[in-house]
């Protein structure tokens, strides 16, 4: 590559933390990730007027894995681009593109048991009606390892990373090593405090692979995630902050996964308090922050060591 490949970020809002899409300024353009419904007309078209773009020229929506504020907006992205867009996701996260209720199954597997929600699920298939803008087949399903050439001399590799989700992707740009993770980097978590994650050795080997295969020349995040001083990182990291971010991320997984797995052995104990039955452990991490707030990463996580430790048994 004899030019680099400038990074746009595109920042949509919605709820307590901002959503991030990036817009790759290659030949093929593409963008990364898409927000929920509104975020194409509403963030990514004025965000690209003003660079003097249009989003009718973008040839790739490249989706990190298949939560509802990185897809939500893919249909509506696809439709804007007179549907000449390639729609690209890992196989394991299809479902999730292709189904709105695959969101709302989700919930009730495994955030529905703890918050015990009696309007949980039409909650849940309202923000998906809303959220969603369309259910769809994608163009392109990856495993990991493939390299999409976004024309000229620009490409971008596939790589897989599960943890948050059973298909979380990372895509790199070929020669300058930039890197969009999504949301399988958290640190100290966004706005609920606590990192989010479905697999935990997944993520944790994921975190490693990035750390030392991958090693980001810059990393770019799908929200506003904190270090352990409470401050959000930047949108864009540097090859320094980029290693401390996953190293710290790495080492609050460790005390998390120490803690789940003393209090497992124990037993898990209903109590009245608001993280039941995981209270210890939130009492040992110092967590004080609101559970029932979607999407709830404390009790994902939580119950992503319990899958894990009953298992093992």
């Amino acid at each position: 590559m004899t030019q680099e490949v400038k990074v746009h970020p595109l920042v949509s809002p919605w709820g307590r933390f901002g959503l991030y899409s990036f817009f790759i300024d290659a030949p093929e353009p593409a963008i990364v990730d898409t927000g929920i419904a509104s975020s194409p007309v509403e963030g990514m078209a004025p965000a690209l007027e003003k660079l003097g773009r249009s989003i009718e020229e973008v040839r790739w929506i490249l989706l990190t894995h298949g939560h509802i504020d990185h897809l939500g907006g893919a249909h509506a992205l696809w439709e804007l681009t007179g549907r000449r867009a390639q729609v690209v996701i890992h196989e394991a996260d299809a479902h999730l593109l292709r189904s709105r209720r695959a969101h709302v199954d989700h919930y009730l597997d495994v955030r529905q048991k703890y918050l015990k929600d009696p309007e949980g699920e039409a909650r849940q298939t309202g923000m998906a009606g809303q959220a969603i803008s369309g259910e769809m087949e994608p163009t392109l399903l990856v495993r990991g390892g493939e390299v999409l050439s976004l024309g000229g001399d620009v490409s971008v590799t596939v790589h897989h990373i599960p943890g948050h989700t059973a298909g979380s992707v990372a895509y790199v740009i070929g020669g300058q090593d930039d890197v969009f993770v999504g949301d399988a980097v958290q640190a100290h978590g966004a706005a609920n405090g606590f990192p989010g994650y479905e697999d935990p050795a997944g993520y944790r080997a994921s975190l490693e692979y990035l750390r030392d295969g991958v090693r980001p020349n810059r990393l770019f995040l799908g929200h506003p995630y904190r270090g352990p001083d409470g401050e959000p990182y930047g949108i864009g990291l540097d090859r320094d902050r980029a290693r401390q971010a996953l190293q710290q991320s790495l080492d609050l997984e460790a005390r998390i996964a120490e803690a789940a797995r003393r209090y497992l052995q124990d037993g898990l104990r209903e109590t009245g308090s608001g993280y039941s039955p995981f209270a210890p452990v939130a009492e040992e991490l110092g967590y004080t922050g609101d559970p029932t707030l979607e999407p709830s990463p404390f009790f994902t996580t939580l119950d992503g060591y319990l899958r894990r430790f009953t298992a093992a048994q």
